[in-house]
């Protein structure tokens, strides 16, 4: 009896299909990308800069190795922290260095406190134990303070928040140079003042 041969697959189109299979995957697949924080951290210098601020326009904010908060050496809540950065950077007590007053300052005046929001330094620091995410909690709070200083003021000059206007500015290809002016403006009188340098009184 013979023997019945079999027959032969075409195995051929094989690895055109897994070629094929393995740049759909590719094309399709979604990667994660690393999220920070988006701060430029400067270069190590051999002489650091000693920044010579009085003290009355720095707002220090510590972490401690237990992730406590302590706002001029009391321990507070991170909750609390974005409504004691608001009153502080807006509290317009005194002049800039050019001798001009806020005028668009909401604040208490308090003299105890700081003088301009151009003079108004936020200082972090932080224990080296302490967490990363308790750090980044400090440093959105103070963010947000600033946020809302400068959508506030945005909508007193421009009946537009500051949001909107950098949303305008990515979008808009004709009137780029006047949405920059305005962004530009609310940044001159809210400055972003936050350090994590040695800062001496």
């Amino acid at each position: 009896m013979s023997k019945r041969s079999l027959p032969e697959i075409n195995a051929g189109s094989m690895a055109d299909i897994a070629f094929l299979l393995l740049i759909f995957f590719l094309v399709t697949t979604t990667m994660d990308v690393d999220s920070g924080i988006l701060r430029k951290i400067p270069e190590k210098q051999k002489e650091p800069q000693i920044i010579d601020v009085h003290a009355r326009n720095i707002l220090e904010v510590n972490i401690n190795k237990n992730n406590e908060i302590y706002v001029e050496d009391e321990v507070i809540d991170i909750s609390n922290l974005k409504k004691i950065a608001l009153n502080f950077i807006d509290n317009g007590a005194g002049f800039d260095l050019d001798k001009k007053p806020c005028n668009w300052c909401q604040g208490k005046k308090d003299p105890t406190s700081s003088d301009h929001p151009k003079k108004a330094v936020v200082y972090i620091s932080s224990d080296r134990q302490a967490t990363y995410e308790t750090y980044i909690n400090v440093l959105d709070n103070i963010n947000e303070a600033y946020a809302t200083l400068r959508n506030r003021l945005s909508k007193e000059l421009y009946s537009t928040s500051y949001n909107e206007l950098l949303g305008q500015f990515k979008k808009e290809t004709k009137n780029k140079e006047s949405i920059f002016e305005k962004i530009k403006l609310i940044r001159e009188k809210y400055p972003l003042l936050v350090s994590d340098a040695e800062i001496t009184n």
